[in-house]
């Protein structure tokens, strides 16, 4: 807009004082046409309230382990029609760059359920967007004419030869939040240099092109087609390469419960559990239908565990079903909780499930391989900060284990790397209970784990076992692996820098800890500055991660512990594990050693009574 507009005769005779806050706000103003979000800035404006003004206006939103996540509202660090409009401009000029045949081969674009009233803000409409850009611009768009899992996207980029995707979720965060995660030609999420790139790109008109705002382009417009029917068939298909018991699934009469978390689980898994021969299982009712504000629980995340199962584990009570399966709203991570002899419920924490896993799609593939497969040549994955027990299966077994960052989108490039070089990937996972059983999508997925726990448990069944005692008898023959993951909330990230400089000087500087209370430390691991000293060269192996925060701890008695900040929230979270080899399993003693040591961890290094710090609330 040119200084004649409405705008900014109202801008001039109310100015901040701050020549750069004045053009953010003029810019805002002139730019966004959803009325909601420019009447919240120009409320602030009224109010005099330069500072949330500032918070607001002064700061641009940037790729974390997830894409964009941000609160949805005004601003140009939330998520909100102006900044999703911005961001997929620069997705279109960067693709434009990388791709001569952008516009033939076409974006996929899918959504989930969430919303805010207050911002007249939703999914589908941040989606409808995001397809205007690219539509105004004759690029072929694959949007989804209804709500999806997060792994419908990667799979459709894959299926359709896409170059890329977005989908607009905010995971498992809370109801306030949104985002915008972008996946590239490969069905990977993007990682850098793509993420840095396209942040370069958006920022190079940020200003809304002349089509971008027309969402009614989805409906109207002959580039867009709806992906669903096909995309939804193809990968139920895919989904049975993973099916080995059909003939048990069939007969069973083991009776499962789901809960979709008010998210988009529901049609998908009902659909996934037919694929494989079940009877679909149980929902929760009221969980089952999409509601933005997640109205039974305190928090849509399911690894907070029994608190927010509470619903799903009583009506499986009533129905007598003894295991039950949790999805997150958007359906790309499986909670499981299984009922013991003694009535009490397990929930089952994302390490514990990825030793079923493990050992479950290794037999699975030993069993069903051809007599000349060689072992070597098969992968298992999992991020760094999550248990090593498939590096225990590994070792037994011969066949490989690699690491990768935190975040999904390392593993999702480096699998893809292993299958492009003629390797068998068979599981990957993170401990947030992120799971990938197969490659049909390269990504976690709740979906496809919901239901390969439950032939899983159908199969163990038949051999008079629960998911439980399975654990133990793998534990039992490759070692027992117990960890504990938590968190701290910081909500200031001068705190949060403040701490991990001291580890970093903590004897002087540029010097780690030597101990930690009374444990000795036998290596550091900075991922932020890329020191290692287990390396002869002193340089850390995974790369290096500037704009995050994350030391590990190697100790002398085996414990492995590793403090890092959330790449989605206001987190400090700490993981922490001992590994005791076969045979040495007196579990007691191992636990108590852990829990020892994430005591003196906690009390020396994150000093949360000195910091401010919130515990997590049990």
């Amino acid at each position: 807009g040119a200084p004649g507009d409405v705008n900014s005769n109202v801008l001039v005779s109310r100015s901040t004082g701050d020549a750069q806050l004045d053009k953010a706000v003029w810019q805002w103003l002139s730019w966004d046409k959803n009325q909601k979000t420019k009447e919240q800035i120009e409320s602030l404006l009224q109010d005099g309230k330069h500072r949330e003004l500032r918070e607001r206006l002064c700061c641009r939103l940037s790729f974390g382990t997830a894409g964009l996540r941000s609160a949805m509202g005004a601003g140009f660090c939330y998520i909100n029609d102006l900044t999703v409009i911005q961001s997929t401009q620069g997705i279109y000029k960067y693709l434009e760059r990388n791709f001569s045949d952008f516009k033939q081969r076409g974006f996929v674009v899918g959504y989930d359920t969430r919303g805010q009233v207050t911002s007249n803000c939703s999914s589908k409409k941040l989606a409808k967007l995001t397809a205007a850009v690219l539509l105004a611009k004759d690029v072929l768009v694959y949007f989804f004419s209804t709500y999806v899992p997060t792994p419908f996207v990667p799979y459709a980029v894959q299926q359709l030869g896409a170059v890329a995707g977005v989908m607009i979720t905010a995971s498992h965060n809370r109801k306030e939040d949104n985002g915008y995660k972008v996946y590239w030609e490969n069905g990977a999420q993007i990682t850098s240099p793509h993420d840095k790139e396209i942040i370069k790109c958006i920022e190079e008109c940020v200003e809304p092109w002349s089509g971008s705002w027309n969402e009614n382009l989805v409906d109207t417009s002959p580039l867009r087609q709806d992906p669903l029917k096909k995309i939804c068939d193809s990968y139920m298909e895919d989904l049975t390469k993973i099916c080995y018991h059909r003939e048990l699934n069939v007969q069973s009469s083991l009776k499962f419960v789901h809960t979709s978390f008010h998210g988009v689980g529901h049609d998908y898994v009902q659909m996934a559990f037919r694929a494989f021969g079940f009877q679909p299982p149980i929902p929760v009712p009221e969980q089952k239908d999409p509601d933005p504000d997640f109205s039974t629980v305190k928090c849509p995340n399911p690894e907070e565990g029994e608190s927010v199962l509470e619903l799903s584990l009583r009506l499986a009570e009533k129905e007598g079903a003894k295991v039950v399966v949790a999805t997150d709203p958007d359906a790309d991570r499986l909670a499981v909780a299984e009922q013991q002899e003694n009535g009490c419920w397990k929930v089952f924490t994302g390490n514990e499930l990825a030793a079923l896993f493990g050992w479950w799609m290794f037999s699975c593939w030993k069993e069903n391989c051809s007599q000349d497969a060689d072992v070597g040549n098969v992968y298992m994955l999992a991020t760094t900060v999550s248990s090593k027990i498939l590096r225990a299966i590994a070792l037994k077994e011969g066949f490989h284990f690699e690491e990768t960052l935190p975040g999904f989108k390392w593993i999702g490039s480096r699998v893809k790397d292993l299958l492009d070089n003629g390797k068998q990937v068979l599981f990957a996972f993170e401990e947030s209970i992120g799971f990938m059983c197969g490659t049909s999508v390269l990504d976690k997925d709740g979906v496809s784990a919901a239901v390969v726990i439950a032939e899983m448990a159908t199969y163990l069944q038949g051999q008079g076992l629960t998911l439980a005692q399975k654990l133990i008898d793998v534990y039992e023959m490759y070692g027992y692996h117990i960890s504990k993951t938590s968190y701290f909330l910081c909500y200031d990230p001068a705190t949060i820098k403040r701490i991990f400089e001291r580890l970093r000087n903590f004897e002087g500087p540029e010097s780690y800890p030597k101990c930690c209370g009374a444990y000795s430390i036998l290596h550091v691991r900075d991922i932020t500055t890329g020191y290692d000293s287990s390396q002869l060269s002193h340089k850390s192996v995974l790369p290096v991660s500037k704009s995050s925060q994350m030391i590990t701890f190697t100790f002398q008695n085996g414990c492995v512990a590793t403090l890092r900040t959330s790449g989605t929230e206001p987190k400090i979270k700490y993981y922490a594990e001992m590994c005791a080899l076969p045979g040495h399993s007196d579990r007691s003693v191992l636990e108590e050693e852990l829990q020892k040591l994430i005591e003196a961890l906690i009390e020396n290094f994150l000093e949360p009574a000195k910091n401010g710090l919130t515990w997590r609330s049990a």
